[in-house]
Order: C-alpha cells, then structure tokens, then sequence
C-alpha cells in the first residue's frame, strides 16, 4: 500500500507569523490534495540573527505557542506532520539551542525528536560564512520515526553530507529518510541533487527533502528544489523555486523490491 507524501517549500524570515501563516496555507492545500505525510524545511518557523531566534526557542516535549500551533494543525487535517527545523531550547544553556526535527503523528502528537547531529560552520571563498556551532548545540543520536509508510530516518541538512549516519538508519530499520534543509545557493547548486541522489541509492530508501528557497536576508540565500527521490535514485518530485508543495507516494514494496535486486545492503563487509 502506497502513502501520498508531501514537501512544503517555502522562504522563511524573522516574521514568524507570517511564515506560519504561509506553511499552514501549503499544508492544507496538500492535505486537500491527499498528503497524509506533510513536511516542512529545516528552520521553518524562524531564519534569521541568532538574537531575534533567542526569543522564540521553546522547551521539547512541552512546546510553547509554536508547537501547540503545529500540533493543532496536525489534528484539525488529520494529517502527520515533520517539523524539519524546530528551535529547542536548551535548558541548561539559555544563550544556545538545538536544531531539532520533530515529528508528529495525525493527533497532534510527538512521536519522534531528532536533534542535528553535524553542524554547519564553513568559510567559502565567495560563498557563505557561518558557524552553526557557536549558537547551537550538536545532537549524538540516531533517531526514525514511526510513521503511516514505515519507519523514517530523521536527519537535518548538512548531515546529508555524512553517509555513515544514513547507513545507521537503515540498519534501524528505516525504508526512507528525512533531509529539512536551508541549503544555501552557493552549494546547492554544485552538490545538493548528486548528495541527496547518492543517499538514496547508497541506502535504498526514498529520500524525503524538504527545503528552503529564496532570499531570506541580505547575506543569507537558500537553493530550493526540494525534492522525493526512490530508491532506485529517480527524482519523483521537485519544487524549483518559489514557495509550494508536491506529492508522491512512497512505497514499501519498491523498497523491497530494489533491495533484492541489488543486495548491496547485505552484501557488505567488514574490513580493516
């Protein structure tokens, strides 16, 4: 049995009102479209000076105004929900937080909580500058959810580029994972489609990457084209630009079936 999944594209700033706002409009409209699965980007609620982000970080598994908003949209569509970016906040450090990806199930409630393991600080020449880890704290473990299809590998962004994380969620037991992602232009445009291409053959699953496009601010610009891709490595939708959604259905069978085709998972070997 095939689950219609969507991706929500779309261009965050610091109004968190109006990001909201345009996710919720994208989101029903891809529930009324037939999504039972709905995803959004990494830093969906908030992208913009850690300073203006401070003020809206919210604990996890209580929440606050952010949250609870999520989760009222989950139950009035009747509809699972993946909070690709969410600002935790870090009790024990006021001044940091992590980026966590949550999941939540067709009431409203948290089933999963995955916090970004690897972290994005890079100095491009003529590219972006940033730092992640100095306002954000590192995750340590591997996370899946359960979800309508199966169980999905959680993951953020600049993990992409960390295959023995994906390898992990396969081994426990995922058929598909999760990439939110503000992928900034600058590298999106050399390596975002052959990274996400390559997790998804390498692992044999569908790979679900919701993503960020457009300017945000006058030094911070993301690359869009959130994309499905099957486990055979063929894109199955994709948004180029603008703000959005687009459906596909995964399904565990062609997992399977591409699984046996080619063993490559159980064929692999230990070495020195």
């Amino acid at each position: 049995m095939t689950t219609a999944v969507a991706i929500i594209q779309h261009c965050a700033t610091e109004d968190v009102e109006t990001n909201l706002r345009c996710l919720e409009t994208l989101t029903r409209a891809a529930a009324d479209q037939g999504a039972v699965v709905i995803c959004w980007a990494e830093a969906f609620a908030y992208l913009g000076r850690h300073a203006g982000k401070k003020e809206i970080l919210e604990p996890l598994p209580d929440g606050g105004p952010i949250l609870n908003r999520c989760q009222q949209l989950a139950q009035s569509l009747g509809t699972e929900l993946l909070l690709g970016g969410f600002h935790e906040a870090m009790p024990q450090d006021l001044d940091r937080c992590y980026n966590t990806s949550v999941y939540l199930d067709s009431n409203g409630n948290i089933v999963s909580t995955y916090r970004k393991i690897h972290l994005f600080d890079v100095d491009i020449e003529n590219g972006p500058s940033l730092q992640e880890s100095k306002r954000t704290a590192p995750g340590e473990v591997a996370v899946i959810a359960d979800t309508a299809f199966g169980s999905l590998g959680l993951t953020v962004c600049y993990d992409v580029r960390f295959p023995a994380l994906y390898q992990r969620l396969i081994d426990m037991g995922a058929i598909a994972v999760s990439v939110p992602s503000a992928f900034t232009a600058t590298t999106g445009a050399m390596h975002w489609h052959p990274l996400l291409q390559a997790r998804a053959i390498e692992t044999q699953s569908y790979v679900i990457a919701p993503a960020q496009h457009g300017q945000h601010s006058k030094h911070r610009a993301s690359f869009g084209h959130s994309l499905i891709i099957d486990p055979w490595g063929t894109i199955m939708a994709e948004i180029s630009d603008g703000d959005g959604f687009a459906i596909a259905n995964i399904d565990p069978a062609r997992v399977a079936q591409v699984r046996q085709e080619i063993p490559s998972l159980a064929n692999r070997q230990p070495f020195a």
